[in-house]
Order: C-alpha cells, then sequence, then structure tokens
C-alpha cells in the first residue's frame, strides 16, 4: 500500500481548490492508497481557506494550513512539507493546470530514487512565462552542476527522509532550486517524468510578477554563496 502525503499550496484558488481536491481523492481512493490531503491556504484574500476548512470537516483525511498573512511560496511549500506524515510527499499547486491521475507515473520511479520532478510536455503558459522559465532553469543548473529540464514544474515527489538532510530557507520563488540543489549536494538520486500541463480555467497567476523573478534572482545568488560555503 503506498503511503503518501499530497498538498497542495493555494493562494486565492476559489475557484480551484475544491476542484483539485475532489480530484486528488478521487486517484488515491483508485490506487488503495493510505493518504492524507493537505491544503495550505497562503494567506488567500478569497474563500480558499473557507472552502478548504468545510473540505476538512467532511473528510478527516484532510488538514487544512493557514497562512497569515501570505507567506510565499516557498513559506507554503515549507509548511506542507513540514505536515506531511506518510512515507511519500507529493505536491502540486492549486490551480487545477496538472493532473493528480499522472502520480502513476511518477510512483514506480520513486522506488529507486529519492525524488521524482516532473516536467511539462507542452507548457500552458504565455509564451514569455516559458522563455523565463527556461532561461531560469538553465541558469540553476549551470551554477549548481544539475541537469532538470523543469526546475519550477509543480508536480514533484519525494521520499520523507529527503528533508532529513536538508535544510529549506527560501520563503518565495527560489524553494524549487533551493530544494534540489541542497538535495543534489547531499548525494540524493534525482529523476524526471512528463506530465501534462492543462490551461488555468479559474483564478490568475502571480508568479510572474517583477517582484517576485527578482527576488528570485537576489535570492539565487545569495544561495550560490551559502551552498559554496557549506551552510
Amino acid at each position: 500500500m503506498v503511503s503518501i502525503s499530497v498538498f497542495f499550496p493555494c493562494y486565492n484558488e476559489e475557484g480551484n481548490v475544491g476542484r483539485v481536491v475532489g480530484r486528488a481523492k478521487e486517484v488515491l481512493e483508485q490506487m488503495g492508497a493510505d493518504y492524507e490531503i493537505i491544503i495550505v491556504d497562503d494567506g488567500s484574500k478569497d474563500r480558499t481557506g473557507q472552502i478548504a476548512d468545510e473540505l476538512a470537516k467532511r473528510d478527516n483525511r484532510i488538514k487544512v494550513i493557514h497562512h497569515s498573512p501570505n507567506g510565499g511560496y516557498g513559506a507554503a511549500l515549507q509548511s506542507g512539507i513540514r505536515a506531511a506524515t506518510k512515507e511519500l510527499i507529493f505536491f502540486t499547486d492549486g490551480d487545477g493546470q496538472f493532473d493528480t491521475v499522472e502520480i502513476k507515473l511518477l510512483l514506480p520511479l520513486i522506488e529507486q530514487n529519492d525524488i521524482v520532478c516532473g516536467y511539462r510536455l507542452n507548457r500552458n503558459d504565455p509564451v514569455i512565462r516559458k522563455i523565463n522559465g527556461w532561461l531560469w532553469t538553465k541558469l540553476v543548473c549551470l551554477l549548481f552542476g544539475m541537469r532538470i529540464r523543469d526546475i519550477d514544474c509543480a508536480f514533484k515527489m519525494f521520499r520523507r527522509e529527503v528533508f532529513d538532510h536538508i535544510k529549506m530557507s527560501s520563503s518565495g520563488a527560489l524553494i524549487s532550486a533551493e530544494i534540489l540543489a541542497r538535495a543534489t549536494r547531499s548525494g540524493c538520486r534525482i529523476t524526471e517524468a512528463g506530465v501534462h500541463h492543462y490551461p488555468r480555467t479559474a483564478g490568475k497567476q502571480t508568479g510572474a510578477k517583477l517582484k517576485v523573478i527578482l527576488r528570485a534572482f537576489k535570492e539565487l545568488f545569495s544561495l550560490y554563496n551559502r551552498i559554496r560555503r557549506g551552510e
């Protein structure tokens, strides 16, 4: 039996959170998994938190974590990871652009690896966002000596013990790069799997804001210096 914690970082996803959690429950039930679902409401200003609480009241396998105020994407991922109690940890964003049924593609790979990273087969985002993502991935891989196709793809699975050996400090968009860079340095086995990426049907993207991008670059070079110093 698969023992897995599935969590969704959410910010203003009232139009998506019920659907993505329902789909995850359907998939996990079909798998016969020992599971829990964690919703991280990162200071949403809409009804995301209220809807999440209602879902949790109806199913004791659903947990909700509320941030107030918004702590950033990295803070949301850290909260989800800390709250996870199962042997495997999986996360995807609460925007509904991935189908959790493709967890099944990652499971055979995690048997021989510590981390399985999804990469988007056909990224359904604006062209400028695709270009920025490609350049970011190339830069991060160059700095940290990694060979990852899609650093920030929000479809990743980890063995729980990975986080016994690495620390996380980023509260923003750098979090995926930090986890993978530190995991690589600690000798974790990392592999990849192609997953489908669907258009957003509700809500708005926030990761492409200039302020978020500039903060990520600043934190990236700070992280590079810390890892070089062995911190």
